[in-house]
């Protein structure tokens, strides 16, 4: 019985993955918008019934990953180090995950172009990512809540978690307008990395020192 479970589990997770690499690769060739669901199940050979299966809404079809990386971003804080801030383990959770960090070569650059006029052509993708990106933020002040036994309507784990998720936010926007500006993919990942370090010093420095208007 554990053998057959494993394997319907694996052969799930196969169908999972067909279907949302045809659906990204359908994107990138028509736009979100000019693909329907219909469409996308006839190109990975199943019934339109099985896509809602394994994806809600179309919208989960394109962003199939973000539920796996807020799972493993909470992991990341959750399973910090004794004695080690929560802006140390997101730190080290952001910056070592590969991506936007470790752009090499030409398909990486038309890959991130693809994916970034999909993404920026699509209100609804945009609206989505908001959603998700308020999630995030939720979730990860209701950890460090958690953690420092703050009341349920505490502002600090809030103002903490939604410092921390800006800083992802801001990279993400960053190098989207720098693929959209015709930048390559080994130079954006140089600037990020960059842009990266910066941010996460400023966050750790504090905001008294910065941006004081000279008379």
């Amino acid at each position: 019985m554990t053998t057959e479970t494993g394997l319907r589990e694996r052969k799930k997770e196969r169908t999972r993955q067909a279907i949302a690499d045809t659906a990204r690769r359908l994107f990138a060739e028509r736009g979100f918008e000019g693909v329907t669901v219909a469409e996308i199940a006839r190109a990975a050979d199943v019934a339109e019934k099985t896509v809602f299966n394994y994806f809600p809404t179309k919208e989960d079809l394109f962003y199939s990953r973000l539920e796996a990386f807020e799972e493993e971003l909470l992991a990341a804080v959750r399973e910090r180090s004794r004695g080690e801030s929560v802006l140390t383990a997101f730190r080290r959770f952001v910056m070592g995950r590969r991506g936007v960090f470790d752009l090499k070569d030409d398909e990486a650059t038309e890959q991130l172009r693809a994916i970034t006029r999909v993404i920026t052509a699509s209100p609804a993708l945009l609206a989505r990512e908001r959603e998700v990106m308020g999630r995030y933020t939720e979730a990860l002040a209701a950890l460090i809540a958690e953690e420092t036994s703050a009341g349920a309507d505490a502002v600090e784990p809030r103002v903490a978690a939604a410092a921390l998720i800006g800083i992802h936010r801001s990279l993400i926007d960053y190098v989207r307008r720098r693929a959209l500006a015709g930048a390559g993919a080994p130079e954006i990942g140089r600037e990020v990395r960059r842009e990266a370090k910066r941010a996460f010093a400023r966050l750790e420095r504090g905001l008294a020192d910065y941006a004081v208007k000279s008379t």
